[in-house]
């Protein structure tokens, strides 16, 4: 398996490769491609980039955390639940439908049925089409993050996907994990479209000629997924591709000396943690035994040995600067405390514990959960991990099928009270809240504080709010904290402008590229 996977990755590289180096022909290799065409069947970093390729957002961020004018050229509070939107006008589609107020409102209702996004947009009520060009969004209590929201309103071309595919099914059907229109058919508004598409071996795009933003000057984008980091990076030294993403930290300084080679880094926001589900294995409802775990990890020399130093060690769910940072909550790695709350908490010899990991969505990802179950059998757990391609490991993780399950999660808000939301409250399949919430973890408190962050408009007292919540994760060992992961590309000094276009959000605007 080892040696078909290297063919294959080789065989991507000596694809692009026969692409002709046209200064106008992006050739990006990845770790993986998007799971989808349809921008709501997940909610992931990989599916928000493919996004900003296909359509539009009506704002997004920019380097400075602040918001730039997209599909809406400006906005304002109408009231403390109302935020009004004046709409581009002249926009179309890549169908040739007109983009109007009505596709707006189409999105948001579909976001809401959507498995991934629900939970994020459940406080919103139906879009209001003011007119063609404007449109009011609505949310059910006083929402300090509606403007953040907005940046996750990709709109789709309503007309496009309303009606009967050829198999009688709704064209507007969200199959996370089943056929669909969607799934394989796009109409946007952004900068490319997609030409070509085969799942794990190549997606191409091409430039919208009828693009409405002024914008860079690739006309084609030939992505690869190159799953294997040495066949990743071997291609942009050689000049096989002009763009990866990530960087394997063991490659940093190798890239950063490289000639030919542009190597950007900064620090990331998010966070790597492993869900310990307290419903599937009755140890893990013991909070002592989820406490040896956490006190058993050693996630800075996790940090300093896996990953050369090129990620923060963490005890919290969101990093310095966020507004529940604690300072006082720092990593706690002690293998003598770990032994003694084990043998507090009745398993003084251990016991198994199955796991998922992926290993190709995170950086390390593999390596990382192979040092964490040799640290759990110092204390006498047996973990029997299993990994797979993130292609295949969603659907596991959406079933629950291990007991310890590893995730990431990027604010989708940048704000801190997103990662309880999604990770930490009362799981509601209704609602979608706690969607990610594999630890199967409730506590009524940590629900309550969440929902009075998420309307209060007071700085202090939403701050004192979700410093509580951190507190009570923290005091629990709800999940067990690794780190925040570090952000990695490297382009070729062809691209000119390849820092500007990059964030801390990990969204690159490739619409905005110029090469030379």
């Amino acid at each position: 398996m080892k040696r078909l996977l290297t063919v294959l990755a080789l065989a991507a590289v000596l694809a692009l490769a026969a692409i002709p180096a046209s200064a106008k022909t992006l050739r990006l290799a990845l770790d993986a491609d998007p799971v989808s065409l349809d921008p709501h069947v997940q909610l992931s970093g990989g599916m928000v980039q493919y996004s900003h390729l296909v359509f539009d957002p009506l704002v997004r961020w920019n380097k400075d955390m602040g918001f730039d004018p997209r599909l809406a050229t400006k906005w304002e509070r109408i009231d403390d639940k109302t935020m009004r939107f004046y709409l581009r006008k002249g926009v179309k589609f890549h169908s040739g439908n007109d983009f109007t107020a009505k596709d707006v409102a189409w999105t948001l209702d579909r976001l809401k049925k959507s498995v991934d996004y629900r939970g994020l947009f459940e406080k919103f009520e139906p879009a209001v089409v003011v007119d063609d060009y404007t449109v009011d969004i609505k949310t059910k209590v006083p929402y300090p993050l509606l403007i953040n929201m907005a940046t996750y309103i990709f709109p789709l071309d309503s007309k496009f996907y309303t009606g009967k595919d050829e198999n009688g099914q709704d064209k507007d059907f969200i199959g996370k994990s089943v056929p669909s229109f969607a799934n394989d058919n796009a109409s946007g508004t952004g900068p490319f479209t997609v030409a070509e598409r085969e799942q794990g071996v190549k997606m191409v795009f091409k430039a919208n000629p009828n693009y409405w933003a002024e914008h860079g000057n690739i006309t084609e984008i030939d992505m690869r997924p190159i799953k294997n980091e040495a066949t990743r990076v071997a291609s942009i030294l050689s000049g096989d591709v002009d763009f990866i993403m990530p960087v394997p930290p063991q490659d940093y300084d190798r890239l950063d000396a490289a000639e030919n080679v542009d190597l950007i880094t900064m620090p990331g926001t998010r966070i790597i943690m492993l869900q310990l589900n307290q419903k599937r294995n009755p140890a893990f409802a013991n909070t002592k035994v989820r406490q040896a775990i956490v006190y058993a990890t050693n996630n800075v020399g996790i940090v300093k040995k896996i990953l050369k130093g090129r990620g923060t060690a963490a005890a919290q769910q969101g990093p310095k600067g966020f507004q529940s940072y604690v300072e006082d909550l720092q990593p706690r790695y002690d293998l003598k405390k770990a032994k003694a709350l084990m043998k507090e908490a009745g398993y003084p010899n251990g016991f198994e514990a199955t796991m998922i990991a992926p290993n190709n969505r995170y950086v390390k990802d593999e390596q990382i959960a192979q040092a964490f179950v040799s640290m759990m059998a110092r204390i006498g757990i047996k973990v029997n991990l299993k990994t797979m391609p993130k292609a295949q490991y969603w659907d596991q993780f959406d079933a629950r099928a291990a007991d310890i399950q590893m995730i990431g999660w990027h604010s989708d808000t940048e704000d801190s009270a997103n990662f309880t939301e999604y990770l930490a409250v009362c799981p509601n399949k209704e609602t979608g809240a706690g969607h990610y919430n594999a630890n199967e973890y409730c506590n009524p408190k940590v629900d309550e504080l969440v929902k009075l962050a998420n309307s209060e408009t007071n700085v202090e007292k939403r701050k004192a709010q979700l410093q509580e919540i951190e507190r009570i994760l923290n005091a629990e060992a709800v999940f067990v904290p690794l780190h925040w992961q570090d952000l990695s590309w490297a382009g070729s000094k062809q691209l000119k402008n390849a820092h500007d276009i990059l964030n801390v959000m990990n969204l690159p605007y490739f619409g905005d590229l110029v090469m030379n």
